[in-house]
């Protein structure tokens, strides 16, 4: 179980705010306040003689509670937008737009590539957080290969990247209550205990979030009664923003996120509906990048940390900081490994330039070549060449011909079917 932190009085939380945060203490509330830590870690933090972890507290609270603002007045949740919150969409706002400019057609078939490879990542990733079972080797060949899917866990993730394609396409259309049902239909279709569940809202208080080891209840959402009244605040959210408070785009999308998770209006799939509502909020703010980038990849390697911001933002009062520093800090995780794959593109094809100088050798052949030099012992198929470079079967297997009447690869028999292409041995 999670600590709840100690509770602040009125009077104790007014004369900080009027005396201010203590000089003594001031750093260590603004190292917690950056990373937005909970109780669980604050109290443990070193401090000067006479201060003890409740009075430090005391100037956590008091601090955040300056820049509060209201997120959902009915379920009085709140967010304090700190100086590191800016600062990483600030950052975004810098990087989203305009990070991967490419020209030329290779370039393009790349960039197309990753995005089907992305998209299938977070299919794959989004339905493993809610219990899909399957390696991703066996996930991408059954989504490349448009396979029927064999099990439930294939089934989510068939649904997942369906659901992720059907937003791309929909995504400058408003929400509205038919298509927040036609994105959990998409989802959850032929994986439910009851069929008829997928693409409709709950119909009584049954549903609880309970803890997976232990199976204690965690959480009781509000009763499905609200759920009309909270569908038609999401959607006026979503689709439009608040004159009197500007709440920056990014954060917003967490909000949504975060709502529709707290409602839990579906029976289940609650989560994949809310991670897919972030990502289709994403992309009608102008955030394109986000199509080429896994957030639940990212997400799922640090689930444990991902389920305590929601439970944090419940014991402290349904301060919703704890829940946009986490994601905020995933998104930025996942734009990392988005640059370091670019990056690491751009490395390989200097050094595929060498090949090219050679004549008669396209940008495709050249990283192959490269590749070989790096790994000689690489075994290239049709398939290979077709799939990482977004190109025909035709064309992959006249690259690799050309290749063998060049006298730089060899082909050589996989199987009845199959041929191989290898490095030319020397000597």
């Amino acid at each position: 179980m999670i600590e709840l932190p100690p509770k602040i009085d009125r009077k104790t939380l007014v004369n900080v705010l009027l005396k201010g945060i203590d000089p003594n203490i001031m750093p260590v509330v603004d190292k917690i306040n950056a990373d937005y830590e909970y109780w669980d870690k604050a109290k443990y933090k070193k401090l000067p003689e006479g201060f003890t972890p409740q009075m430090l507290w005391a100037n956590v609270k008091a601090s955040r509670l300056r820049s509060m603002i209201s997120v959902w007045n009915k379920y009085d949740i709140n967010l304090c937008v700190t100086s590191q919150m800016q600062r990483l969409c600030h950052e975004f706002d810098m990087k989203f737009g305009s990070f991967w400019e490419v020209e030329g057609d290779t370039q393009s078939a790349e960039k197309k590539y990753y995005l089907s490879s992305s998209l299938m990542e977070e299919a794959i990733y989004s339905s493993k957080m809610e219990g899909a079972s399957t390696t991703r080797i066996v996930a991408k060949d059954m989504l490349r290969k448009k396979k029927s899917p064999q099990n439930k866990s294939q089934q989510m993730i068939v649904n997942n990247y369906n659901t992720i394609q059907y937003i791309v396409e929909h995504k400058d259309e408003p929400l509205t209550e038919e298509l927040l049902l036609t994105i959990h239909r998409l989802m959850t279709e032929k994986t439910l205990d009851i069929l008829e569940d997928a693409g409709r809202f709950r119909t009584n208080d049954k549903v609880v979030v309970a803890d997976m080891v232990e199976g204690d209840i965690i959480y009781t959402p509000p009763s499905f009664q609200e759920i009309p009244e909270f569908v038609e605040s999401l959607c006026d959210f979503f689709n439009n923003d608040n004159p009197r408070t500007f709440i920056h785009p990014i954060i917003r999308g967490i909000i949504v996120h975060f709502m529709l998770a707290f409602m839990h209006p579906f029976v289940d799939g609650n989560g994949r509906t809310a991670r897919a509502l972030f990502y289709w909020y994403m992309l009608k703010e102008g955030y394109k990048l986000t199509e080429y980038m896994s957030i639940s990849r990212v997400i799922a390697k640090s689930k444990s940390n991902y389920e305590k911001a929601f439970r944090y933002v419940e014991n402290d009062g349904n301060d919703m900081g704890y829940f946009v520093a986490y994601n905020l800090g995933a998104l930025e995780k996942s734009f990392q490994q988005l640059r370091d794959y670019i990056q690491r593109k751009q490395r390989e094809k200097r050094a595929a330039s060498s090949f090219m100088m050679a004549g008669n050798i396209n940008q495709r052949q050249a990283l192959v070549l490269q590749r070989l030099k790096e790994e000689p012992d690489t075994i290239f198929t049709v398939k290979d060449v077709q799939e990482q470079f977004s190109v025909s079967s035709m064309t992959a297997r006249k690259d690799l011909s050309d290749l063998v009447q060049q006298g730089y690869m060899t082909e050589i028999a996989l199987n009845k079917v199959t041929r191989g292409y290898i490095k030319v041995q020397e000597g």
